[in-house]
């Protein structure tokens, strides 16, 4: 396989990434630090695409603090526009396809059906607005490209809801979550295959494709299911999303149709649950294993 570079490779996305092309014994991936990999830096960026002279970028880089973006909405358009325009502009003047990770917050989430990649978009939090214009820039800018739209990301990695919910469940004998807001969660390991297994297929079918993990869930239902696979015994209350207001508005429903990547790439889909008990028991053994 030709050269792979990823960018954000620190974050969860990228650390999956690592994990999946050593399962997948691909060794032409390269995983540089954030600091020679500064999507805000141009002349970082020529150097490493001058060195690697990759065939593929994978950015996993993004401002990702939904509701602290609504107060600092000049520092998450730097990165999640600016940053990703830079990216296409190098992929683009080095022959390069660019793979960029987005987001179901670009829909408004009004309407309960499942989301095409031609559903109208209409983002309602400055980290959806500004994720929406990398879309954008990257379309204007580079033809060659696949843009992975997801939705709620976890993995034993960084930061996430899986693992927030197992410390309170440690701590805490009954809990508050929503349960007006439907969506999918994805297993960031199964989304590192699914672009990698993109990438390996040598198929150009470029454009915008929505990946997350096949069902359909609530966070409460999310919460109840990490709970009862993990073997906690916590009490669940479920509310509404009234109820917790934050500064930035979630969407309500944010189900992606999967048919087009299934369609296009010939590749099945997990089902969240599934997924979700192969996290749970890596985080197991992650623990089980620590000196």
């Amino acid at each position: 396989m030709e050269n792979i570079i990823v960018f954000g490779a620190s974050g969860q996305l990228g650390q999956c990434l690592e994990k999946a092309a050593w399962q997948k014994k691909i060794t032409s991936v390269v995983f540089p630090s954030k600091k020679e990999a500064n999507i805000l830096d141009n002349e970082a960026l020529a150097r490493l695409f001058q060195q690697y002279k990759p065939a593929f970028a994978i950015n996993c880089a993004a401002y990702t603090a939904v509701d602290k973006a609504e107060d600092d909405a000049e520092l998450a358009r730097k990165i999640n526009k600016t940053g990703v325009q830079n990216l296409a502009l190098q992929c683009k003047a080095h022959g390069a396809t660019l793979v960029h990770v987005s987001t179901d917050f670009v829909f408004e989430g009004n309407n309960p059906l499942p989301l095409g990649e031609d559903a109208a978009t209409n983002p309602t939090s400055i980290y959806g607005l500004t994720k929406l214009e990398g879309e954008q820039d990257i379309i204007a800018i580079l033809p060659k490209h696949y843009i992975l739209r997801t939705s709620w990301l976890y993995s034993e990695y960084g930061n996430n809801f899986v693992k927030t919910m197992l410390k309170l469940g440690s701590e805490r004998d009954e809990l508050k979550i929503i349960a007006d807001q439907v969506g999918t969660p994805t297993y960031a390991i199964d989304l590192a295959n699914a672009i990698l297994d993109i990438i390996s297929s040598g198929k150009e079918n470029y454009g915008v494709y929505h990946y997350s993990n096949e069902g359909v869930t609530s966070w409460y239902d999310f919460a109840k299911g990490i709970f009862d696979v993990a073997g906690t015994n916590v009490k669940l209350y479920p509310i509404r999303t009234a109820e917790y207001p934050t500064k930035a508005t979630r969407p309500a429903f944010s189900v992606m149709d999967k048919a087009k990547f299934k369609k296009t790439f010939g590749l099945e889909v997990p089902y969240w649950r599934d997924s979700l008990i192969t996290c749970i028991k890596a985080l197991e053994i992650n623990t089980i294993n620590k000196p």
